[in-house]
């Protein structure tokens, strides 16, 4: 398989032996398994795909191909360089895939010094208390709809849930963390994800302007010997925040869908064994990259050209290992090699006890739907649900922690 010519406008698809199948719109989201099985039929472990109105791309579908990728950083790094420097502005993709001084976006001497301060900055977080907060946090959420028998679990309880944690444990005040919470809900649903990371980016930047009292991921950043300028934390934490929120609560309400589509006879999950199967069916980063070739490489007879981006389709990969997944954790949920996700722990905790506080609560809550009528966002990178309605036995309120 050969990919398109950087050079080329990035809305051209030339170059590809066949066209591209689009993966960006409603019916892909709808059953995004049964589209990876047919590309999978069709090209093998490696596909040409459209992740955007006329944007190609390369999918891989297979766990050892993306193993070989995603730990080969010499050979498939993550910044953009050339492809970046051969597109238009107007690029649908061109904001989500440009460089940036992160540790997402950054390889090498650059990579080690952004990752390093991240990651010493999140062990630094209180366990306990981050977990504290998650469920006084759940319960406050649970007591406004408890009563009622009906709620939306994303909207009423995944995501506001995983804001106040996620802004409480970086260090935001109130306003930086409004601002940010409406800037990473516009990064993948509107027509100018340029803006909206830019209004992240400056709410961040007034976030360490003005900190707040007690030990944060702030407060690490700006003193970490890594010595990282108020821009580059500004960026640190925009990565953080805008992934941390958006697939936490992904994983939240879809941790939430597989437990009322559970089947019975599996004789109940462990809310962690619940977040395993979720991670491995549909973990919310559903597609991770992109990573850039430097030059052609052979892959299982497919020809990577370089500068095009490949993407792992993580739930794909995850599917093409046979075997039963239960209490299983071996799946690329959170990525894998050195751009893995450094938040993970966190990200467990705010999931396990946001989980587990609402099913303690509500033992019998239940679809309000039937599971292939539940809205999906029409995105190729996460699997997010645009509503989860739900209905259960009106409880009392929760007494206080």
């Amino acid at each position: 398989m050969t990919a398109g010519n950087p050079a080329l406008p990035p809305c051209d698809p030339v170059g590809l032996p066949e066209q591209p199948i689009p993966i960006w719109h409603g019916e892909f989201a709808a059953d995004p398994h049964a589209a990876y099985l047919e590309l999978r039929r069709r090209h093998g472990e490696l596909a040409p795909v459209e992740i955007a109105p006329g944007v190609a791309a390369i999918l891989v579908l297979d766990r050892d191909v993306a193993q070989q990728i995603l730990f080969e950083d010499e050979r498939y790094p993550v910044e953009p360089g050339v492809w970046e420097r051969g597109v238009t502005r107007t690029c649908p993709v061109r904001s989500l895939f440009g460089g940036r001084p992160d540790a997402l976006r950054s390889d090498g001497v650059a990579h080690t010094r952004y990752r390093g301060a991240v990651t010493d900055a999140l062990k630094d977080i209180d366990q306990f208390a981050l977990g504290r907060s998650s469920r006084d946090t759940a319960k406050d959420l649970i007591n406004t709809f408890c009563h009622r028998g009906t709620a939306d679990l994303l909207h009423e309880f995944a995501i506001p849930v995983t804001s106040a944690v996620v802004g409480e444990m970086l260090g935001l005040p109130p306003t930086s963390a409004q601002q940010a919470f409406a800037a990473t809900t516009a990064l993948y649903d509107s027509s100018d994800p340029g803006t909206a990371h830019q209004v992240l980016i400056e709410a961040m930047q007034e976030a360490i302007q003005q900190p707040q009292p007690g030990p944060s991921v702030i407060s690490t950043l700006m003193r970490h010997p890594a010595r990282l300028s108020e821009h580059e934390a500004a960026h640190a934490l925009a990565m953080l925040y805008s992934l941390g929120t958006e697939l936490t609560w992904c994983l939240i309400s879809l941790t939430l869908l597989t437990a009322m589509t559970e089947n019975p006879e599996d004789g109940g999950l462990s809310i962690r064994d619940l977040i395993d199967e979720t991670l491995f069916t549909d973990p919310p980063m559903a597609t991770t990259g992109p990573r850039f070739a430097r030059q052609m490489q052979l892959m299982h007879k497919h020809e990577i050209q370089p500068h095009v981006p490949v993407l792992i389709s993580l739930a794909a990969c995850n599917r093409s290992v046979a075997g039963d997944t239960t209490g299983n954790r071996s799946h690329l949920g959170w990525g894998a090699g050195r751009h893995a996700c450094p938040a993970q722990p966190q990200a467990l905790i705010i999931a396990e006890q946001a989980v587990g506080e609402l099913l303690d609560a509500l033992p019998d809550i239940k679809l309000a739907i039937p599971a292939d009528q539940l809205p999906w966002r029409p995105t190729p990178f996460r699997r997010a649900l645009q509503s989860l309605p739900a209905t259960f036995r009106p409880a009392p309120l929760l007494p206080p922690t």
